[in-house]
């Protein structure tokens, strides 16, 4: 038995664009290695055919998704301790501390958010891609702290993916960079790709299949050898804030993956050294799914980056 079918019809031949591809841009929600394997399974048909992922969409084609009951989660529930700042059947919202890895992966197959998700919403699962999971919608690094939006269901996880995707979330981030920033407030611009020879970094790519990637900021406060900042993501690329400081010269305090360079010359002069890359998700701001009003939450700076600041003001030469 199946979840639900979606059946729509292509309105424009894409000569270029593989099905995989652009199922992915009709369901942001579900990754692309999932869209493929659904494709493989024959739970998506072009003309009540089987395709293939590399089939080329043609305007006038009906394409059928049927979404399969959702398989139980590899990972396994876990009680740990969530700090919720807002919950209720459709979502909840949370600050993630420092050190949390969101999803289960090599040398992380324990201990991270989802497992600790699995046992909180025990029961309420979202099961997007036919696996049976808590519906995360965004991720933030391993490091990076702040408020999280976690679906409780398919209605509420596809309609967040879908405003993810559209950019009708508001997501603000504070970070200490390292350097004096010249400007008070500006914009970069400057799209965003896997990096061409260390393959766990992301850089700022010129070609074709680098994405566009635009972050706002201004300046809060001028430390000493180190700017407080605060970011306005326009997009959601991997390591968006960290590469396009890096790209400006100024890469993030406590990120040695993007400066080590830099933060090893703030050590020097301020004696100061990070214990992690110094960014937090302040605020995040949405339209709730269910009451169609739009909700905004902040999550109070950590004690390690209200440490950094307070050090960092106060360091003399």
């Amino acid at each position: 038995m199946s979840l639900r079918k979606e059946t729509f019809v292509v309105e424009k031949s894409l000569p270029s664009e593989r099905l995989d591809a652009f199922l992915r841009r009709q369901f942001p929600a579900v990754s692309r290695g999932a869209i493929q394997r659904l494709i493989e399974q024959g739970h998506i048909r072009v003309n009540d055919r089987p395709t293939k992922p590399t089939h080329r969409p043609r305007a006038g084609e009906r394409i059928e998704v049927e979404w399969p009951e959702a398989r139980p989660a590899e990972a396994q529930p876990e009680h740990i301790p969530l700090d919720i700042l807002f919950e209720d059947e459709a979502l909840l919202v949370l600050n993630k501390p420092a050190g949390l890895v969101v999803h289960p992966a090599a040398g992380h197959e324990e201990h991270t958010l989802v497992n600790a998700l699995l046992h909180h919403c025990a029961g309420q699962l979202s099961g997007i891609g036919g696996v049976a999971r808590p519906g995360i919608v965004h991720r933030l690094d391993k490091d990076t702290t702040g408020c999280m939006v976690v679906a409780k269901n398919d209605d509420t996880h596809l309609a967040l993916s879908t405003q993810f995707a559209g950019r009708e979330v508001e997501k603000i981030y504070h970070a200490i960079v390292c350097g004096i920033l010249a400007r008070e407030e500006g914009n970069i611009r400057a799209a965003i790709a896997r990096h061409p020879s260390h393959r766990k970094r992301m850089a700022v790519r010129e070609e074709d299949f680098a994405r566009p990637a635009h972050t706002g900021y201004r300046v809060l406060e001028r430390l000493r050898e180190a700017t407080l900042v605060e970011a306005r993501l326009h997009t959601g690329r991997t390591h968006q804030v960290r590469v396009h400081f890096q790209f400006l010269g100024h890469p993030l305090v406590g990120d040695d993956t993007y400066g080590q360079r830099q933060n090893r010359r703030l050590a020097e002069l301020t004696r100061y050294e990070a214990p992690r890359v110094l960014l937090h998700a302040h605020r995040l701001s949405f339209v709730h799914p269910r009451s169609g009003t739009r909700v905004s939450f902040e999550s109070p700076w950590p004690e390690d980056f209200e440490d950094a600041v307070a050090f960092l003001r106060m360091v003399e030469a």
